[in-house]
């Protein structure tokens, strides 16, 4: 599957078939929390980072997440990425460390993903 920026409404179960398609319980997205989109359908997190910073995304406003759709919503979310390693950033983990940055992620998924 080849990535693709979700400036628009996505079903959570459109998600989920495309998790079956790559990984089989998840889907890798690079969330741009600034333009409030995203990309998804990478077999790398670097790779759908590549693409959003092709379309003018900066660096800074890219953060790695995974989407488990078969989850319940408290647990589908899951903040883990490579490109999440920061140190300019304070960001020392593969985790969003900062609180308010994770807020604006789960904002964009409010937006962008239909439950």
């Amino acid at each position: 599957m080849s990535t693709r920026i979700i400036k628009d409404l996505i079903p959570k179960t459109e998600l989920a078939e495309i998790a079956k398609e790559q990984f089989g319980d998840l889907v890798k997205a690079v969330v741009d929390v600034e333009q409030g989109i995203m990309a998804i359908g990478g077999e790398l997190h670097a790779d759908e980072e590549a693409v959003l910073l092709e379309q003018g995304s900066r660096q800074e406003d890219l953060w790695g997440i995974n989407f488990y759709p078969n989850k319940q919503e408290e647990e589908w979310l899951e903040f883990d990425s490579m490109i999440n390693v920061r140190p300019s950033q304070d960001n020392r983990s593969r985790g969003v460390e900062n609180n308010e940055t994770r807020e604006k992620i789960k904002q964009v998924i409010k937006k962008l993903v239909a439950l």
